[in-house]
């Protein structure tokens, strides 16, 4: 349906791609993935043609219909949420117009042969109007938008009400309802939680039955939407048949045959080029030593790809803090709205935090589970009620705002020594290295790094601290596959008591051994990992 056929790109003196192909077929369920800046949103702008290869052929079946969402959604104003989602149906709503006008014409006088153009002419409309789901639209483009968490209780909303975050998904939604041919997904749940990524896995098992590409930071949500991986990596595409754990163990064989083949060519040239040097001089071997040179010359030799460096780091052992790490006594909070209405948000929260717990706050979105945190964290004063730490309890608090406190002027390494001044080079470069910042990367400004790279900055200061209680708002937000595995391998050993949100289940349900939940104001403990958490759930779920 879709190919991309020995394609070279370059951006300025960065060579992305020479004589790489890859191809997009009906309802094929394609995962893109590969390091930072390899060229993944490059291969979405080509497929768009918002951008053309230097070299090489794309071709595109003709009439499919492309479906785009990326991180950069642009203005939003002038319209209700739900006429928004509408408005991304243009074409459908013409078409549906052109039917109208056409049933109207058929009343109307003419000849034999006029009706039989007019009536195939109508035939076609209807069904390309049914194909791309006109007889739904409104009912489709509301069941996405509640799914992405905007009930109907907010489809008359402005859409310049919403915030960032909430525009992000009224533009994912946008690309959904079209209901596309291909549909290309730049980090679709980045801005989504739980209930919404698992109402979008949903969607695009049952649901959506065109081409889906895309790129992802979630691991579960990839492995469940995606059964082929495509690697873009040192200049190439790479196609692997099944979900991204199935990469992962392929690549490594792959990586492994190669690295087998590489060295039983190295051992036969090296060889070769010993029988050459030594009998280069004799006339008697000049015939085999000429043929044997020939023979290096039409070798094609194989080339390894660079390694990508995964870097461990030991970190400083925090000081013991009391068994009690928090205690709370009818802690509660509401917060005065723009119509000075009091919202409660939590409630008669009574209990402890214990030294080493894991605990993951979980709940629906705006249940108040970043108000929670703030309010343990010191950053904001419960409405009443009362908490209290533990004897030697150092605190540190990450959460998005967090990195808009990072003085844009300083480098990398600069902020890093800031929080460890009393820490040699060697140990701060490791530390940077730790979370993915190598060689030359250390000397970045903060105010050229992206959401992520200033993430992993914020969070490698939290983790060179000799903190035992550490309190994270949506750590692994912006952050990408490996980063999130490094910083899921550091909180595994970390010695001292952790407390987070975050909609990446992969990372719950293989760090936390306790989880918070909050519904409806009221906070509910289990004693056990997020797995109990998840069953539990669902029995209660008929006696509510």
């Amino acid at each position: 349906m879709i190919h991309l056929t020995n394609i070279s790109k370059q951006h300025g003196s960065q060579l992305l791609f020479q004589d790489a192909s890859l191809q997009i077929l009906p309802a094929s369920r394609n995962g893109l993935v590969g390091p930072n800046g390899a060229g993944k949103t490059t291969i979405f702008r080509l497929i768009t043609r918002e951008e053309g290869a230097d070299k090489g052929e794309i071709s595109c079946a003709r009439k499919t219909v492309i479906g785009y969402f990326s991180q950069n959604i642009g203005e939003m104003c002038g319209r209700s949420a739900l006429a928004e989602v509408m408005a991304a149906a243009s074409e459908i709503t013409a078409l549906g117009e052109q039917m109208r006008e056409m049933e109207s014409a058929m009343s109307l006088p003419m000849s034999d042969d006029e009706m039989a153009a007019l009536l195939e002419r109508y035939g076609n409309a209807a069904s390309e109007f049914e194909h791309r789901g006109g007889y739904d639209l409104e009912a489709r483009a509301q069941a996405v938008l509640t799914g992405l968490g905007i009930g109907p209780e907010s489809y008359d909303r402005p859409v310049e009400s919403f915030s960032g975050g909430w525009k992000m998904r009224i533009g994912l939604a946008k690309i959904l309802t079209i209901n596309p041919v291909v549909l290309l997904l730049d980090e679709p749940t980045n801005h989504l939680d739980v209930e919404s990524i698992i109402w979008l896995e949903e969607w695009l098992s049952t649901e959506f039955k065109g081409a889906l590409l895309m790129t992802c930071h979630d691991r579960d949500f990839m492995n469940r939407s995606v059964t082929r991986i495509i690697e873009v990596a040192a200049q190439t595409v790479t196609t692997y048949s099944g979900n991204y754990d199935f990469y992962l163990q392929e690549r490594e064989i792959r990586r492994e045959q190669l690295l087998a083949s590489y060295r039983r060519q190295q051992e036969m040239l090296a060889k070769e080029e010993d029988f050459i040097a030594r009998f280069a001089a004799r006339v008697s071997h000049a015939a085999q030593v000429q043929s044997r040179m020939k023979k290096l010359e039409k070798i094609e030799r194989i080339q390894l790809p660079p390694e990508q460096k995964v870097v461990r780091f030991e970190f400083v052992e925090p000081s013991r803090s009391g068994d009690i790490v928090v205690e709370m006594k009818s802690l509660s909070k509401t917060w005065r709205q723009h119509n000075h209405h009091e919202k409660s948000v939590f409630g008669g929260v009574s209990g402890v935090i214990r030294r080493q717990e894991k605990i993951a706050v979980v709940g629906v979105n705006g249940a108040g589970k970043s108000s929670f945190l703030k309010v343990l964290a010191g950053h904001t004063e419960p409405s009443s009620g009362t908490i209290s730490l533990g004897a030697g309890v150092l605190p540190g608090y990450f959460s998005q705002h967090s990195m808009e406190l990072l003085n844009p002027e300083a480098t990398v390494f600069e902020t890093i020594q800031a929080v460890i001044p009393s820490g040699n080079i060697g140990v701060i470069r490791n530390l940077c290295a730790a979370f993915l910042f190598q060689g030359d990367d250390v000397d970045k400004r903060i105010a050229h790094l992206s959401g992520g790279e200033k993430s992993r900055v914020v969070l490698a200061s939290l983790l060179a601290q000799p903190l035992n209680f550490l309190i994270l708002d949506e750590p692994t937000n912006h952050l990408d596959i490996q980063s999130r595995e490094v910083l899921l391998e550091a909180l595994q050993k970390f010695t001292g008591t952790v407390i987070l949100v975050s909609h990446d289940r992969r990372f719950l349900r293989l760090l936390v051994n306790r989880v918070l939940a909050i519904d409806h104001g009221a906070m509910r403990s289990y004693e056990g990992d997020y797995g109990y958490y998840l069953r539990k759930s669902v029995e209660e779920l008929p006696s509510q």
